[in-house]
């Protein structure tokens, strides 16, 4: 394995062009470019080692992201300025770097950290402004909504409401558009079209993710934490 020195955290956008790329898929594509640009990514250990990258959170089939996350590991020192340059000029149309930033090498996974994904989903043409913010006064004064999900074979239940942090209007002109917070942490991830289906809006259009949040506290905190100390020093 080659030793992690330095490890840096990617905002990117995942445009129309390139929105039915599937997470194996763009993983893929990222260790390609990453290599292309020439780029000194470190490798995990084992007898297959893999470049050490990781996307915050997988992102579905068809959605588009406007702000998505890439942690890149590095075995050598990169200024960001320049990693962004030269991974920009391997990267196709649709896909973009947004900003790059240094973050700390001991830092929690990308994962561990999220919280909340933010979404912008459009309704089909015949629903009206005021049609939609009824449906989300109803919903968002709900204490909970039990929800029965069927994907082929697969059914799942879940309280639907405990996922969802907000959900407004965010454009009333038709097609209108919702803005929606939803859980996207260990406990589960809520998913923008289960949540207009409980909204009795039908099938959505497009759906963009426009952002990823992600928890705050520091890794030192995070590390008191798993090892069950923190609690205890904040009450003594």
């Amino acid at each position: 394995m080659s030793a992690r020195v330095q490890q840096l955290r990617v905002t990117f956008t995942r445009g129309r062009e390139v929105q039915y790329l599937s997470h194996l898929d763009l993983m893929r594509f990222w260790e390609r470019a990453l290599r292309r640009a020439d780029l000194p990514v470190a490798q995990s250990e084992g007898f297959t080692p893999r470049p050490q990258i990781a996307l915050a959170m997988p992102l579905a089939v068809g959605v588009i992201g406007e702000a998505e996350l890439l942690d890149v590991a590095l075995a050598e020192r990169v200024a960001p300025s320049g990693f962004e340059e030269r991974l920009s000029r391997e990267l196709p149309v649709g896909m973009a770097i947004r900003a790059v930033e240094e973050v700390a090498t001991q830092t929690a996974s990308l994962q561990s950290l999220l919280r909340w994904a933010d979404y912008r989903v459009t309704l089909a043409e015949q629903w009206s402004a005021d049609e939609a913010r009824e449906r989300v006064r109803w919903f968002l004064g709900l204490e909970s909504l039990p929800w029965r999900q069927v994907r082929e074979k697969d059914v799942k239940e879940y309280d639907i409401r405990a996922q969802v942090a907000d959900v407004s209007v965010a454009r009333a002109e038709r097609p209108v558009q919702l803005a929606m917070r939803l859980k996207a942490d260990g406990t589960g991830a809520g998913r923008p079209e289960q949540v207009v289906a409980a909204l009795d809006l039908g099938a959505p259009g497009e759906v963009v993710r426009t952002g990823l949040v992600l928890d705050s506290i520091q890794p030192g905190v995070l590390a008191w934490r798993r090892h069950g100390r923190f609690e205890e020093d904040r009450r003594s």
